[in-house]
């Protein structure tokens, strides 16, 4: 998630176990959660070019336990396992409860196990990427943010006592917290990092440096490498780029800087997000909040394994931060949070390596504001698609975790 005075992300320290050693053994038990109320299950929607959306059913599989989730990843492992990660235990948009937080899924998302911890740090953990790598490792990343003292603390203290103010306890709550540690080990805490488990999240890592951030995580290449796009948050330079492990992400060495488009200040490029085209290219979208394509997906590519990069360039879509996918049948799809009406969960598709991309395919469009997004999607056996992203609805107080199955037909 993007705040509008920080550069994304200022805000910003894993499936299974808890702050930096793992709390391994935690067991899971299932629980489905029933059809959204109000929402359109078996709906047939026409996208304009020749696509049309089936969406079969849409819930909220979060549980309704007070707390406000976003900015999920989902993934589906090589043993047909789904793994759902998120920012958890929050009070809101902005706060310093955040915490990473997982469910698995072992019938294609129908049901979700109980919500596990996987770490919990002394400050607030944001966004939540998983991979599994090709040997069967689970790699999860987040960010540490400590944006809530500008954001609301400061302006709780000062309305302390006043028609405007917290209550006591809210106000005592987040000192609580804030205070558990100095300014000095507050500042330490800040980075971007990721935990990793070999036993299929029953155990795992202590939290370790990523270099860079994005909401969704890295990808495995077909080489045997995994490849991050993102950004160095908490370094002075913050550059824009990728990194890259030749370990299964146990460490990782920076790889290349993704070229500024002429015009552009790179501090305005946040979430990226990559894929592996079938024919070796590397395509890596970035949410943009330049004047130009102002919060527009760009996109460049990389010819080389990630050595070199295209300059960023408009792809026409409005709407992020993009999760990128390829399907079975070689095509990418990209899904996306659209944040002005009809607020809700978008996707395209690109037969071409993504050198171009369809009209835009509508999974949801029944949100009612712009705290919503970061869909992230999966490929079910017999061609199905199921995403999960977060969204503030209407009946939810906090903001839930939404889950949509659906089908493209032509």
């Amino acid at each position: 998630m993007r705040l509008k005075s920080f550069s994304r992300r200022t805000l910003g320290v894993g499936m299974f176990a808890a702050a930096s050693p793992a709390v391994p053994g935690l067991s899971w038990s299932s629980s489905s959660l029933g059809q959204d109320a109000g929402a359109q299950a078996d709906t047939l929607a026409e996208s304009g070019s020749g696509l049309a959306v089936r969406v079969h059913s849409i819930r909220v599989i979060s549980r309704n336990d007070g707390y406000y989730c976003g900015w999920p990843t989902l993934t589906r492992r090589s043993n047909g396992q789904l793994i759902l990660v998120w920012s958890g235990g929050r009070e809101q948009h902005v706060c310093p409860f955040g915490r990473v937080d997982a469910m698995k899924s072992d019938d294609e998302g129908k049901t979700w196990s109980w919500p596990r911890t996987l770490l919990d740090g002394a400050i607030d953990d944001r966004d939540a990427g998983v991979l599994e790598t090709a040997s069967g490792s689970l790699l999860v990343t987040t960010f540490t943010s400590l944006a809530y003292v500008d954001y609301e603390l400061k302006k709780a203290i000062r309305q302390q006592g006043t028609e405007q103010g917290w209550s006591e306890d809210r106000l005592r709550n987040w000192l609580a917290v804030h205070e558990r540690m100095s300014e000095e080990q507050r500042r330490s805490e800040l980075g971007q990092w990721m935990i990793r488990s070999t036993d299929g999240g029953i155990t795992w890592s202590e939290r370790y440096p990523s270099i860079v951030n994005s909401p969704h995580g890295p990808i495995q290449l077909s080489d045997g490498r995994q490849l991050y796009a993102g950004v160095k948050l908490w370094d002075p330079s913050r550059l824009v780029g990728v990194c890259q492990s030749v370990d299964d992400g146990q460490s990782w060495k920076w790889l290349a800087e993704i070229p500024t488009r002429p015009g552009d200040d790179p501090k305005n490029y946040h979430e990226l997000h990559a894929v592996e085209a079938t024919d070796g290219t590397i395509v890596v979208q970035i949410r943009n909040h330049n004047t130009t394509n102002h919060r527009e997906t760009l996109q460049c590519e990389s010819k080389d394994g990630g050595k070199t990069w295209t300059m960023p360039h408009s792809i026409n879509v409005w709407g992020l931060p993009s999760h990128l996918l390829r399907l079975s049948d070689g095509r990418l799809l990209m899904s996306y949070g659209y944040r002005r009406k009809p607020f809700g969960i978008q996707a395209r598709l690109s037969q071409d390596s993504g050198e171009s991309w369809s009209k835009p395919l509508s999974i949801a469009s029944d949100g009612v504001g712009g705290d919503l997004g970061y869909p992230s999607t999966v490929e079910l056996p017999g061609g199905k698609l199921l995403t999960v992203w977060y969204e503030r609805m209407k009946t939810s107080p906090k903001a839930v975790l939404r889950q949509a199955e659906w089908s493209v037909e032509s």
